[in-house]
């Protein structure tokens, strides 16, 4: 049986990161932004090691060796600073993907932002065509709320997004 937990990032992961990052073959098409420069991965990497106040990243590992990362962020639905909220995404590498391992690594962030943070919502948002990702979210522990229209530019056009939540028990 696999050993799927999260751990801060490595220096050796990010040489990782960025070959999952280099094609949309291996990103996959609804997380395929285009090509993009790593000199801010490795930037933010060495000034704070991705565990930031306001942002983080942790790396899944899987049996010893990275399998994707998680990352969260600040983001507030007010005026001032206590109406906010983390919102978390993922990347799956792509030979580790349809293993249940996204649901797992989500439940295990969504459990330590919870113990470690004050925040009382966690959410996060997914294209709508991206089934395998709406059902780790929900498997999670997420509710749907709804649909952001036109809400992300990707591959020259518009799409939809599906926003989840889920709320400190």
């Amino acid at each position: 049986m696999e050993v799927i937990k999260l751990r801060p990032v490595r220096e050796e992961d990010l040489d990782v990161f960025e070959a999952e990052r280099a094609t949309p073959e291996l990103r996959g098409e609804l997380q395929w932004y285009g090509h993009r420069s790593s000199h801010g991965l490795r930037q933010e990497f060495a000034e704070n090691g991705f565990l930031g106040t306001d942002s983080g990243r942790l790396t899944i590992d899987v049996d010893g060796g990275p399998a994707g990362w998680v990352v969260w962020w600040t983001t507030s639905w007010g005026p001032n600073s206590t109406c906010w909220c983390w919102a978390m995404g993922i990347c799956v590498f792509s030979d580790f993907r349809r293993q249940g391992i996204g649901t797992l690594a989500q439940r295990q962030l969504v459990d330590y932002l919870f113990a470690h943070t004050r925040a009382e919502r966690i959410q996060s948002f997914t294209d709508i065509a991206n089934y395998g990702e709406q059902r780790a979210l929900e498997k999670a522990g997420f509710e749907r709320e709804g649909i952001l229209r036109r809400a992300q530019w990707r591959d020259g056009g518009w799409h939809d997004q599906i926003l989840y939540s889920v709320l400190r028990p």
